[in-house]
């Protein structure tokens, strides 16, 4: 991995004196550490960017730590949750609860009776959810907020995770969408906005932009019949962050440029209508680092394995999802001397049975000596909470907002 991509990565200037700080104050490894100058820096330049009344929101799952959370909740306008315990730690961080919107093809009637009950958004998936929640509704005398998260009639390459287009559990397909319109009319149910949301980890700016016009366009159709525009309209995200060499950050500029051009046609057609953008990796991902310790050193076959109190169980994502993707190594360096020379090709690995559990392969790092800290950038968002955190029943790392 080349030093230019190492040093483009900002969590990762945590190293030297700086991990050795961190560790003592988190007490032992594994342990996150999340920088809230590193947030801060990233919504700044967004905020500078972005056309005058578009809303930002936080995706709680990209990293749900309640200190995150809290420490989000004075900087974005608002939040989107996948369920009921994500719509808790909102709610407890101060968010209004018409500040919240609960996505997810699954939601159960405890979820939605707690959504109801509190006055969150509800972005409905089926027809099924909505006769839940007009039932609820009267069942515990209360209007529900609802939007329509709509699947789109179009899909996008360039994209790490495609999220709409095509046959997907996720939202309502674009034309069953007047016929659900219809249904919340004779229900007597208010619709406060619509969700589209097309996909994920997308640093290819082009795709972004056609994908946000596609969004707006779909929306202002579905929306021509409504006898009042809708209060809001969640154009999801999909801004990515390049977690390996090769991959080149998203041209944020250009992506923001092209808002000013497209969002005038949405007021036009929809005036009082509310934008939102909902981000989570692109906020928080390269803020974090996952730090872990040398406990052993090997040579076996001709290779050299460093092995670590760390792994899969708690960064998935690192490890390559048990094999599930083709892996390479996100950014790593040795903590304790990040400016020295690299002088050996190794493994780094983890301390599970499974040869899976891999943290770095063949990379190129100075000699690793047994208690030294590896540290693994791009790694505050996924991170903890997408682990399989009791595979073997090893500790649970730590995390710390610093």
């Amino acid at each position: 991995m080349s030093r230019a991509f190492i040093a483009q990565t900002p969590g990762l200037h945590f190293g030297g004196a700086a991990v050795r700080q961190l560790a003592h104050r988190a007490g032992r490894t594994p342990f996150f550490a999340y920088d809230r100058s590193a947030i801060d820096a990233r919504i700044r330049k967004l905020r500078s960017l972005l056309p005058s009344g578009m809303h930002l929101h936080y995706s709680i799952k990209a990293n749900p730590m309640p200190a995150v959370v809290g420490y989000l909740a004075t900087r974005v306008d608002g939040f989107d949750v996948a369920s009921a315990q994500e719509m808790a730690l909102a709610l407890d961080a101060g968010a209004a609860p018409t500040d919240i919107g609960f996505a997810g093809p699954g939601k159960s009637q405890d979820d939605l009776r707690r959504a109801v009950a509190t006055g969150v958004n509800v972005h409905l998936e089926s027809e099924t959810q909505l006769r839940l929640v007009t039932a609820l509704g009267w069942e515990l005398g209360v209007q529900p907020n609802v939007a329509i998260r709509v699947n789109p009639d179009f899909s996008v390459g360039h994209s790490g995770m495609r999220m709409g287009g095509g046959a997907t559990p996720f939202g309502v397909d674009v034309d069953q969408v007047p016929a659900l319109l219809r249904e919340l009319e004779a229900r007597e149910v208010a619709l406060a906005g619509f969700h589209v949301f097309w996909g994920s980890q997308c640093l290819h700016a082009p795709t972004v932009i056609l994908a946000q016009r596609q969004s707006v366009e779909l929306v202002v159709r579905l929306a021509s019949d409504l006898a009042a525009p809708p209060r809001f309209v969640n154009l999801g995200g999909g801004f990515g962050i390049p977690y390996f060499a090769g991959e080149t950050a998203l041209d944020i500029n250009a992506v923001c440029e092209a808002m000013h051009e497209w969002l005038p046609r949405l007021y036009e057609c929809l005036p009082g209508t509310k934008a939102t953008l909902e981000l989570g990796r692109y906020l928080v991902g390269e803020a974090g680092v996952y730090v872990c310790r040398v406990i052993d050193r090997k040579r076996s076959g001709g290779r050299t394995f460093v092995i670590t109190d760390g792994g899969l169980h708690h960064h998935l994502a690192a490890s390559g999802n048990f094999g599930q993707v083709l892996r390479r190594n996100f950014p790593v360096i040795l903590g304790d001397r990040p400016d020295t020379a690299s002088n050996e090709r190794c493994h780094v690995t983890g301390c599970l049975c499974t040869p899976l559990d891999r943290l770095a392969d063949d990379v190129d790092l100075p000699e690793a000596h047994i208690g030294d800290f590896v540290v693994v950038g791009q790694s505050g968002a996924y991170g903890r909470s997408a682990s399989p955190l009791h595979f073997l029943s090893h500790p649970e790392p730590i995390e710390m907002l610093v």
